[in-house]
């Protein structure tokens, strides 16, 4: 159980057994921080300008270089300023793995019908720490041995195979 550190008599808002991070910066910028006391993610800027051309997909590098703590992911985020220029993040968010050690580049799309200028120091991307389960995977043998599994599942879904709006539109 995670329970609130205190310092003194105030209250810190973080957790006592939050992972860490180490960073590494290749790059000019600042080292990312959490630019509020309530903020999710920290920010990740580009290294260098770059043109992003109108339907391409590009990688924009950080400079970033990260060390995960062992059962924790960054999540890759657009910044919502830069979804109102018709950018997109087309995998997010995106993962990086724990074991992950080389540069961390953002995967940025263009929507719109002009080219983008993404400048070096540009906040682009925030990136979340988040728990990341590595569940048992168990192989069942044939469909017949599924179903009797599902029916035995404390998990059994009355879902079945539907998908893809199978829930409703709304």
């Amino acid at each position: 159980m995670t329970k609130p550190c205190y310092k003194g008599t105030k209250k810190l808002k973080m957790i006592c057994d939050s992972p860490i991070v180490h960073l590494f910066n290749e790059s000019d910028n600042p080292d990312p921080e959490y630019k509020t006391e309530g903020a999710a993610g920290f920010d990740l800027a580009a290294s260098e300008d770059i043109w992003i051309y109108p339907d391409c997909v590009t990688l924009v590098p950080t400079g970033l270089r990260m060390i995960i703590q062992p059962g924790w992911e960054g999540q890759v985020r657009l910044r919502s300023s830069q979804s109102l220029r018709n950018l997109i993040i087309p995998n997010a968010p995106g993962t990086i793995d724990c074991d992950y050690r080389g540069e961390i580049k953002i995967i940025l799309a263009n929507r719109s019908h002009e080219p983008i200028k993404i400048k070096k120091g540009e906040r682009v991307a925030q990136m979340v720490i988040a728990p990341a389960f590595q569940a048992r995977l168990v192989r069942i043998p044939d469909r017949d041995a599924f179903n009797i599994v599902d029916e035995a599942s404390t998990s059994s879904s009355s879902r079945g195979e539907g998908g893809f709006g199978s829930t409703g539109k709304n």
